[in-house]
């Protein structure tokens, strides 16, 4: 009778063993592929820097006052696209190459004063394209939700920028073309988000971080006007927030 008992519990506990054992490998399915792929978009929030800083100077023999623009008060929340891929370190680590645009719409600025007439900028467009390197750390490895963190090292390669000067009172227009150069520059970022695991081979991911870009290349147009610092602290950080998807392999 002691042994019709102990049978029957040693083929339970077998049977509860392997059943454990593959309800964790499907729980790890996402890290059962060393190559993994990752599309995501969202909003690229600038929270800091200058796209020009304040001054006083002269055009056209006219006292001029620029007042200081951040890149929020320009160009607000833009688009943030980023793809690559990564090779999987470890079940909770990896390493990643990672695609950057980033594309911002630029509004009518105020820049201050020329003369007695009110001084407005229209800059053009913002857009930029970088490559970063870098690791995410995985918190979890054993479950469907995986929480991580992940820290970049790259360059940006940012298109040039110009801007243009009205004065309506004062009848002026003025193209002040290659405010900024066409500029290669250091980027640094850290993100935190959760990917979820829906299948075997496929995930779906939402992050949010910080990325820091160094300044522009400026062009002084306005040598002799006073006016030649207003483009030479132009580093910015950005708060992008994304979603997208991610493919094993």
């Amino acid at each position: 009778m002691e042994i019709s008992i102990t049978k029957p519990l040693v083929q339970a506990s077998l049977i509860a063993a392997v059943l454990c054992v593959a309800s964790t490998a499907h729980a790890q399915s996402g890290t059962g592929y060393k190559w993994s792929a990752e599309f995501g978009m969202g909003w690229d929030n600038s929270i800091s820097g200058n796209i020009n800083s304040s001054a006083i100077g002269s055009l056209n023999n006219q006292t001029v006052v620029i007042l200081k623009n951040r890149y929020e008060d320009v160009y607000g929340t833009g688009l943030h696209l980023r793809f690559g891929g990564g090779y999987a370190l470890s079940a909770a680590t990896e390493a990643r190459v990672t695609f950057t645009l980033q594309s911002l719409d630029a509004d009518l600025a105020t820049m201050g004063d020329y003369g007695a007439s009110r001084l407005y900028g229209q800059y053009s467009d913002y857009q930029s394209f970088g490559l970063d390197v870098g690791l995410r750390r995985y918190g979890r490895v054993n479950t469907n939700m995986r929480p991580y963190a992940e820290g970049t090292l790259g360059i940006g390669f940012v298109d040039k920028t110009d801007v243009q000067l009205v004065a309506p009172q004062a009848n002026l227009t003025l193209d002040v073309t290659d405010f900024y150069d066409q500029t290669t520059a250091f980027t640094l970022a850290g993100n935190a988000g959760l990917l979820w695991n829906v299948s075997d081979r496929i995930g779906v991911f939402s992050q949010i971080g910080l990325r820091y870009v160094t300044g522009m290349a400026e062009v002084d147009d306005l040598v002799g006007t006073g006016l030649e610092t207003i483009n030479d602290k132009s580093a910015r950080w950005t708060m992008p927030f994304l979603f997208g998807v991610r493919a094993g392999f």
